[in-house]
């Protein structure tokens, strides 16, 4: 039987983002009573969100679908500095203009994601630059630096990793912690926010702002994290062979999103359907039942769900039919992924190896020597067995494109520019 009354904490539970909750009871409470007001903040350190953080961006739709008020945070101000946590190193330091350039990048998936408006409601896209910048650093100090304690902040996890391996905290990131409790506290001041939610790694800092909140009288304020989520072989979420999984479409194509999801482990069918679809609970519950051959059917159905999400419903299934053209008739979907080649560097005789290179299948001409032997590259659907082989304008195909393939699943085109 399910712990919780109010709708918002049923689902959360019954899907499987729940990893801490600071106050059980009473948030349960408040989200019965509601509308809650609650935030995920967003550091801008790249021009797009990966796909771990969707699972915090999900929890603020289904915040949303429950009746509540979601607010994305984004981190102009925060982000100059860096969040320390569970790095071995500090990062590099933004200018604000890249700060700005990032943002905006990162906006782009949350209307997809949260509906945004007037009514009450709808969500609230805000930047705790406005907040920030601004600041009077000894009045700072006074009004807000006092609640701290730095015995108490030595012995946070992500600070003491860092300093049990003998790696260098500085003083700029020790005061992330501090920045982050008091956008807790300014966020209930301007909108009645009470709850802070985040991934696992985030606690110590949420719960920091909820005391903070009550040294500096706010009213009670909670936190509720998701789980580290990893693959049934023990892998972290959130990369590809080609590096980070992006959900921006000029970094990560709606075809390589939608093909991340359809590599799925087995195992893992039931419990990212629950994390990363909005299916019914019934219909995952049939989906992840199903075996033998019938599971890649289930493996599709949450690669195009998943990626219906983040690229749309157009995209997912123009992504779905690219893979079926290419894996189950054997033809040339012409919307793969594809790199510009000059045609200079085709008509001087390209050679193959260094194409498999550039299209990002192998990270080297020595890995695409390894494959040649093992068999493992194509071009045009031919296997490589020749490692000096070369690529002229005579691989073109009808379609004006050359087919690079690594193994089964990973394709690019070259189409000359």
């Amino acid at each position: 039987m399910n712990p919780f009354k109010s709708d918002f904490l049923r689902v959360l539970d019954e899907r499987g983002f729940i990893h801490q909750v600071s106050d059980p009871e009473g948030l349960d409470a408040a989200c019965v009573k509601g509308p809650v007001t609650a935030y995920v903040g967003y550091d801008a350190t790249a021009t797009s969100l990966h796909i771990g953080n969707l699972i915090s961006a999900t929890m603020l739709h289904w915040f949303q679908e429950t009746g509540h008020r979601p607010i994305a945070l984004m981190g102009g101000g925060t982000s100059m500095i860096g969040d320390p946590s569970f790095r071995d190193e500090q990062r590099g330091l933004l200018t604000p203009d890249a700060i700005a350039t990032n943002i905006e990048g990162i906006k782009r998936i949350f209307g997809r994601i949260l509906r945004f408006g007037d009514k009450p409601g709808d969500a609230v896209m805000v930047n705790n630059a406005d907040w920030l910048m601004d600041l009077n650093y000894v009045g700072f100090l006074r009004d807000v630096g006092r609640h701290f304690s730095v015995n108490r902040m030595l012995a946070f996890d992500s600070v003491k990793l860092r300093l049990d391996r003998e790696q260098s905290l500085s003083f700029l990131e020790f005061n992330y912690m501090i920045l982050q409790a008091y956008d807790f506290v300014e966020l209930n001041k301007r909108l009645g926010c009470t709850l802070q939610m985040g991934g696992s790694d985030q606690w110590g800092n949420i719960v920091s702002g909820i005391d903070l909140g009550h040294r500096m009288g706010s009213p009670q304020l909670y936190a509720l994290t998701t789980p580290l989520l990893t693959t049934s072989s023990g892998a972290k979420m959130g990369k590809s062979a080609n590096g980070a999984v992006w959900l921006n479409g000029d970094l990560f194509s709606p075809y390589e999103f939608w093909q991340y999801w359809r590599n799925t482990e087995d195992a893992d069918i039931g419990r990212f359907l629950k994390i990363f679809t909005r299916l019914p609970l019934g219909e995952i519950a049939r989906l992840a039942a199903l075996g033998g051959s019938e599971v890649n059917e289930a493996k599709k159905i949450l690669a195009t769900e998943a990626t219906a999400i983040v690229h749309g419903r157009e995209a997912a299934e123009a992504a779905a039919e690219t893979a079926r053209k290419t894996f189950e008739d054997g033809g040339l979907a012409t919307d793969l992924p594809s790199i510009a080649l000059p045609r200079a560097e085709l008509a001087a005789r390209l050679g193959a190896l260094t194409a498999f290179v550039k299209a990002g299948l192998v990270p080297s001409t020595g890995e695409a020597r390894r494959q040649v032997k093992a068999g493992g590259l194509r071009i045009n659907d031919v296997a490589v067995t020749d490692e000096r082989a070369s690529l002229s304008e005579a691989d073109l195909t009808s379609e004006g494109v050359i087919k690079l393939s690594f193994g089964r699943k990973k394709h690019v085109l070259l189409r000359l520019e």
